[in-house]
């Protein structure tokens, strides 16, 4: 296949425009087209169709854009590994991570890395599981870190910084605070949470499920974790979840923990990369660093 045919495609495909395609590439804008056309002859599928005086995507080109993407960023990702191989002090490292180590750990631990490497760029995106390990498999984050207890991709290789415990928690005057009740008890409380999808709203809906009662209801929903917690500390409604977040509101009094009866639930996070595949010496310095703040600090 005619790589050069298939980059000057997805150039095209997304800028949106032959012209300004040709601009970039510095290229005049019949030499794009030619090779496209070229290119279109080659594989034997149109990539563009007419719509009125403007060319667009077909629904194969759409698609070719998408696969193309993909492939142009693994280009990248093996430029940059053979760069990091070659002197181990400059570049970028891409990590895809949850929003519990993304809020707990990662500031901690990405400014221990960088006061050591200053020139290394270190670029963090936060979402949820699904989306994190996504952007690992698709060679567009180099690490993800994961907060939960949810199953382990077979392509991802794991390993485990720390593990926790799954407590529920009220504000220091709840009636609740500092009781030892069962789960039936505790699930009639009001919910403070974050949305639908949160590792720790499914922690609680399946242990629910498990003992065959009804999850409780979600009296409030934010989209971040210190809401959640601030509105708890107000007096109202009760939380799961982490106790590593929580552990020094309680400390402090603001929060109290009510002891549930037969439920113990573990929650772990680890550091993730794809299986079978060399790190380069920027990833290993950073996974090695995070495994040394842990064993120090945790």
């Amino acid at each position: 296949m005619n790589t050069h045919g298939l980059r000057l495609f997805y150039q095209v495909a997304k800028i949106g425009s032959f012209t300004k395609a040709a601009e970039q590439l510095n290229i005049s804008q019949p030499a794009v087209s030619s090779q496209i056309k070229k290119f279109e002859h080659e594989i034997g599928v149109p990539l563009f169709q007419q719509n009125g005086r403007k060319a667009v995507l077909t629904e194969f080109g759409t698609a070719l854009a998408g696969k193309a993407e993909h492939l142009f960023s693994l280009e990248k990702q093996i430029e940059a590994f053979i760069d990091d191989y070659r002197n181990g002090e400059e570049g970028t490292i891409r990590i895809a991570t949850t929003y519990l180590p993304a809020n707990l750990l990662l500031p901690k631990l990405t400014a221990s890395f960088k006061r050591e490497h200053e020139k290394v760029n270190l670029v963090i995106s936060t979402s949820n599981t699904k989306d994190a390990f996504d952007q690992l498999q698709h060679y567009k984050a180099d690490i993800a870190i994961y907060g939960g207890i949810g199953e382990r991709p077979d392509n991802v290789d794991w390993y485990e910084l720390l593990e926790d415990e799954l407590w529920f928690v009220v504000g220091a005057n709840h009636r609740l605070a500092n009781q030892t009740i069962k789960l039936e008890e505790m699930v009639k409380e009001p919910f403070i949470m974050r949305e639908e999808g949160s590792s720790m709203r499914e922690h609680l809906f399946s242990l629910c499920y498990a003992n065959q009662l009804n999850p409780p209801k979600v009296a409030l929903q934010f989209d971040g974790l210190s809401e959640t917690i601030s509105t708890v500390i107000s007096g109202y409604g009760a939380n799961f979840i982490s106790s590593l977040v929580v552990k020094d509101h309680i400390k402090n009094g603001q929060l109290a923990r009510v002891n549930v009866e037969g439920v113990s639930v573990k929650h772990r996070i680890a550091i993730c990369t794809r299986k079978n595949e060399e790190q380069s010496i920027l990833v290993k310095q950073f996974i090695e660093k995070c495994k040394q703040n842990i064993r120090k600090n945790y």
